[in-house]
């Protein structure tokens, strides 16, 4: 989402290139592209002077290091100013109360019943919790289908009141419900309108007053750029919400709204969103976003998504097999199986620093495995197991019945190769080795 924003950036820091120090004519140039950049991604002019204001204060007041260039110092500058802007640390979820109950709020179409699903998966599957789904939205047509195949989805139970069409009471005796079933989290879906009107704001204020809710999460589209954080405003004036979730990051969005959200309402952003699986939500990290945006990559979030699909004793039996160089194709598959669960595979490519910049005008499709999976399902049990007896009439027929050619399964043939060499000295701590290094080379550059 923040291509644009990043490539413009980069440009700004180059002013700086070849300085020998940081001055007030230097430094001003540079801020001009910067500020130009943020309103050019959506920011509003107000927050981006401000910004830029605070980033001169600091740039102009830094003894700059004779081993840190002055584009280096201005860098860091911004990026940390940056991750302030967006709320400086991560923010957690209210889940106190028996049961914790999360409100679901934001206009139609912003994605509020998607994020409740995929937000119900996340509680259950990464902090333990036993959740229910509340259907309060009784007018949008097909609203509580959605939320029950979301819920069929996750393994969540949905409740709903057919014939009852009062979201208040809807709500007030699905958390009667769910005490006597022993749920301890409770999130309640509500209706939106395609504008704020008053009577949704009589309607969610009044759900909110009798359930009480732990916390109040404002849903939004990132797509509406500024419109989204006047939004957010006029909500948080009439409902005091605890945080905000921007959804629809993987769509056109220039991503002004994730900058400058938090200094306009002054309430975290706590989710981001992007696509319509159900695992597509991340917490928020400002810190890390900072990184994204300036080109360093997140690879962080990145071993934290691979740490999750990571099974310890498979990946000891994995070691051995590289060790003993019997990596087979069972195996290369069942690697493809991991890294698909981890998401999205360009968003996980941009978390690789330098990688994201690279892949910027490469469309890499959800379904990039699916030619590869296919050819290693066409090969027999023995063809799996022992890759090295797949000769030329072995290979003509693997093509034909993956619906592919030879020239494809030769591809795959010395990718595995590669891979298997790659791995085998990963396995043997070449791997570690390299990081030890890199970590020593990036302390000795801070």
């Amino acid at each position: 989402m923040f291509e644009n924003l990043t490539e413009k950036l980069e440009r700004s820091f180059k002013i700086l290139k070849g300085e020998g120090r940081i001055t007030e004519i230097n430094v001003a140039e540079t801020l001009k592209e910067i500020r130009r950049a943020l309103i050019d991604a959506d920011v509003s002019y107000k927050v981006a002077k401000s910004f830029t204001d605070e980033v001169k204060r600091k740039a102009l007041g830094q003894d700059v290091l004779t081993a840190v260039k002055p584009g280096q110092m201005m860098t860091k500058i911004v990026r940390d100013e940056l991750a302030q802007l967006m709320g400086g640390t991560a923010t957690d979820v209210n889940l106190e109360g028996n049961p914790a109950v999360i409100l679901i709020a934001g206009l139609q179409g912003s994605g509020k019943t998607t994020f409740s699903g995929k937000f119900a998966s996340l509680l259950k599957t990464k902090k333990n919790r036993k959740v229910l789904l509340v259907a309060c939205d009784v007018y949008r047509p097909a609203a509580i289908d959605q939320l029950k195949i979301l819920g069929d989805t996750v393994g969540v139970e949905v409740y709903t009141e057919p014939g009852n069409n009062n979201p208040v009471e809807i709500a007030k005796n699905a958390i009667n419900y769910a005490r006597q079933k022993g749920y301890n989290t409770v999130i309640v879906d509500t209706a939106g309108r395609l504008a704020v009107d008053e009577a949704m704001m009589v309607e969610i204020t009044e759900i909110k007053a009798t359930i009480n809710p732990s916390e109040t999460l404002f849903v939004v589209d990132a797509m509406t750029g500024q419109d989204a954080v006047n939004t957010a405003k006029e909500f948080n004036d009439r409902l005091n919400f605890d945080g905000v979730v921007l959804t629809k990051l993987d769509g056109d969005t220039r991503g002004g709204a994730a900058i400058s959200i938090r200094s306009v309402v002054d309430k975290p952003l706590k989710f981001i969103s992007s696509g319509e699986k159900m695992d597509a939500l991340q917490v928020f990290h400002p810190e890390r976003m900072a990184d994204r945006i300036l080109g360093m990559g997140d690879v962080v979030s990145l071993v934290e998504r691979a740490q999750e699909q990571f099974d310890e004793e498979q990946a000891r039996k994995l070691k051995k097999k590289l060790i003993k160089d019997q990596f087979d194709f069972n195996d290369f598959r069942e690697q493809i199986g991991q890294i698909k669960k981890m998401g999205n595979l360009k968003d996980l490519a941009s978390m690789i620093p330098g990688v994201g910049k690279a892949l910027k005008d490469v469309e890499i499709p959800d379904d990039a495995f699916k030619q590869t999976e296919a050819i290693i399902d066409s090969m027999t049990p023995e063809e799996r197991e022992k890759p090295e007896i797949i000769n030329t009439r072995r290979r003509e027929r693997i093509a034909r019945g993956s619906g592919t050619t030879v020239a494809d399964v030769n591809r795959l043939l010395k990718q595995f190769d590669q891979t298997r060499k790659m791995m085998k000295t990963v396995a043997g701590g070449g791997l570690q080795r390299q990081m030890k290094q890199m970590q020593r080379g990036g302390h000795r550059r801070r």
